[in-house]
């Protein structure tokens, strides 16, 4: 099953496949890891294949260092009124930062930690400017109830999948796309009314409306997550490379981000408007 994430979506690309390790017994596509004219496991570098504590040490030390740069950023970078500009300021160019560099490992074949890991830090970052500002002047208290709110979500789906209440599938996979390629352009929409004198653009940022779209998003982000357990499934069974692991940690990484950012909308929107 090909995920839809852009970096889950490299893994294998670019692998010739072998006869042997076409259609494996186990039910799986086809193997898109194997070396040309060498099974998977006949290969020298089996002992280098991927496994599930990979992917949990490489995605716990991306996590880390996002949330370490979101606490760094946190306290040397406060958002009172003397210094709000320059910290928000610091706070756009290091959103700006990771977004080109998840885009360059995004299009890389091969992971590189050092483009990972300095994605993690920029964007955390990031968060950490506008977790504090939220925090401060919007609804204090917020960012700990987003926090697990995003852990609740990941362990809900991770659950659902493991339960196979979730069944990763073709038609789940096309629905989820045009589910999230339909919000993409509905966000795209709002930025443009917002950045053209609409004021709140849509009125996807407040009252019942907003909720609603960042419940969608929720939602959203937890299917793709479901699409990106189930890539790792794929990839250990076809043993995929230990380096590849990064891939993973670093899909996920995005994956959490995004669903900590709509859940930080929703409890910001709720709060405020109480």
């Amino acid at each position: 099953m090909k995920s839809t994430n852009p970096v889950f979506a490299r893994w294998g690309a670019g692998r010739a496949q072998s006869p042997a390790a076409a259609e494996p017994v186990t039910g799986f596509p086809a193997n898109p890891y194997a070396t040309a004219g060498v099974a998977v496991a006949d290969r020298d570098t089996v002992t280098s294949a991927m496994t599930v504590d990979d992917v949990v040490v490489r995605t716990a030390t991306t996590l880390g260092t996002v949330v370490l740069g979101a606490v760094l950023s946190w306290l040397l970078l406060p958002v009172d009124e003397a210094t709000i500009g320059r910290s928000y300021g610091i706070a756009v160019g290091a959103a700006l930062i990771a977004f080109v560099l998840s885009m360059i490992q995004a299009v890389r074949r091969t992971p590189s930690p050092a483009l990972i890991l300095g994605y993690a830090a920029f964007e955390g970052v990031f968060l950490g400017v506008l977790s504090s500002a939220t925090s401060t002047y919007i609804a204090p208290g917020v960012v700990v109830q987003a926090v697990l709110g995003t852990f609740a979500v990941a362990a809900g789906m991770l659950i659902a999948y493991r339960m196979r209440w979730i069944r990763v599938t073709r038609r789940f996979t096309g629905i989820v796309v045009s589910a999230a390629t339909g919000f993409v352009l509905l966000l795209l929409a709002d930025s443009l009314f917002s950045a053209f004198g609409a004021g709140g653009g849509l009125g996807f940022h407040s009252g019942g409306l907003g909720i609603a779209f960042g419940v969608v998003g929720i939602l959203l982000g937890a299917c793709f997550l479901a699409l990106d357990f189930r890539q790792i499934e794929d990839a250990v069974a076809f043993g995929a490379h230990r380096d590849e692991a990064w891939f993973a940690a670093f899909g996920l990484t995005m994956t959490l981000v995004w669903i900590y950012l709509e859940v930080l909308q929703v409890l910001t929107i709720f709060n405020s408007d109480n």
